[in-house]
């Protein structure tokens, strides 16, 4: 029977409902097919047997892509997601230890569905650790009504998944929330609307009093010191320009002292005194 694969069609997929008759198509391999065709490509690494062992079981691939399909992803997306951990299963499925394939390629084919449906069930990711995806794919199971829980739906449903009851809670809220534009559009119009969501966006990290304050200080203390050198005559203000607010070029006192044809330690004490002035000036 596994010889007569190529009487079947091929599987396209240019339509969903064409590729699902296409793939029923296929029967079930017997447990000894299946051994043959695993070992195969588990010793000799035969290409032609794993494609084999692809097409007869993509029926499983469907059948549990359909389970998930309450989370508003497309059908044909699950089922490729599905059929790429069907692949991976193959790939380190160990003929030797005596299960069937696809009792040991449903858990890479639900772990490749489950990361898709993680990705894009919103645009943020809505499960990242390990309890919060184990809430995920089971809480909908646990709800008995369209509301929210109460207090001893969260906890039966905490006990029986082995998780906190926070961790219910803040999965229940994620999961009833829904993703806003930040840009709505005009549904008449096509256009955005003027008014946009994030401009009422919160900044956590930001303290606009405390922001306003050093601004407000900074500004108060520029103006005391241009102030205070305004008084200053015009060789101290040469040097305090020179030595202290050329940042880029800071001229030594061997130059200025060249300059006004005194000694370098005299315009070392003019600098010092004229420090002190403008200190005495701006705490005036």
């Amino acid at each position: 029977m596994i010889n007569k694969i190529q009487k079947f069609p091929i599987i396209t997929l240019g339509n969903l409902d064409s590729y699902i008759r296409s793939a029923n198509l296929y029967p079930m391999l017997s447990a000894k097919e299946e051994n043959l065709l695993t070992k195969n490509f588990f010793y000799n690494f035969d290409l032609e047997s794993a494609k084999k062992l692809i097409l007869f079981n993509l029926r499983f691939v469907i059948h549990i892509a359909r389970s998930y399909s309450g989370y508003g992803l497309q059908q044909a997306d699950l089922i490729q997601e599905g059929s790429i951990g069907l692949m991976k299963a193959i790939k380190r499925f160990n003929p030797e230890i005596g299960v069937r394939l696809i009792s040991f390629a449903v858990h890479w084919i639900k772990s490749e569905i489950h990361e898709y449906i993680l990705k894009n069930w919103r645009i943020v990711k809505v499960a990242t650790t390990k309890s919060q995806r184990k809430l995920f794919f089971n809480l909908r199971k646990n709800k008995k009504h369209l509301g929210w829980f109460n207090l001893k739906e969260i906890e039966l449903v905490a006990q029986e998944l082995g998780v906190t009851n926070k961790d219910v809670i803040e999965m229940e809220s994620r999961m009833s929330a829904q993703d806003i534009t930040l840009h709505p559009v005009d549904e008449d119009t096509n256009d955005f609307k003027f008014l946009h969501y994030n401009n009422f966006l919160k900044d956590k990290t930001s303290n606009f009093s405390r922001l306003l304050e050093v601004n407000n200080w900074t500004f108060y203390a520029n103006n005391k010191l241009i102030n205070a050198i305004s008084m200053l005559d015009e060789r101290s203000r040469y040097i305090i320009r020179s030595r202290w607010l050329d940042e880029n070029n800071k001229t030594t006192l061997q130059k200025i002292a060249n300059d006004y044809s005194i000694s370098a330690e005299r315009v070392r004490q003019l600098e010092n005194n004229t420090i002190k002035r403008l200190k005495n000036i701006i705490d005036m």
